[in-house]
């Protein structure tokens, strides 16, 4: 996942990040999977307070056509709006609230709810408190993440 890089935090920035994140789970009495090393993402915008997340992979398997990660955001924090050419999301949210910013409208989403995501279909989220999503997919790939803001361009 080298592809990754110029949108991830790391260092001692990182280490303070998932420490703050991994309190905060332990608050709700879960534990986030060990399997990949968590991303730490500030989209290569250099805001992590107002645009980022971490992404817990739990999977990302080509061959058998699967992904299953959980994403952590912090309140107020902001995915940024982009599609997907080839994969197809489901989100699920199992803690706290958000925001999905579609072409037309949003959408809030709070604990239990789920919504699919069709591929070309641009979307952002926003958590309006602190948040755990499931994201069940296609595999994530290189090339296939394109974000409407030219700084991050295509991932």
């Amino acid at each position: 996942m080298e592809w990754i890089r110029k949108i991830e935090i790391e260092g001692k920035e990182r280490e303070i990040i998932i420490k703050k994140a991994e309190e905060r789970i332990r608050q709700w009495d879960l534990k986030m999977p060990a399997v990949f090393f968590p991303l730490v993402l500030d989209f290569g915008l250099g805001d992590f307070s107002e645009t980022g997340h971490i992404e817990y992979w739990i999977a990302n398997n080509e061959q058998e056509n699967y992904c299953g990660k959980l994403i952590f955001m912090f309140s107020g924090q902001t995915c940024p709006a982009h599609y997907h050419k080839k994969k197809h999301e489901t989100f699920m949210v199992i803690k706290g609230s958000i925001v999905m910013h579609l072409k037309n409208k949003e959408l809030n989403l709070n604990q239990g709810d789920v919504l699919p995501m069709s591929q070309e279909t641009l979307h952002s989220f926003t958590a309006t408190q602190d948040s755990l999503i499931l994201e069940v997919s296609l595999p994530s790939e290189k090339g296939d993440n394109f974000f409407k803001d030219d700084r991050i361009g295509i991932i």
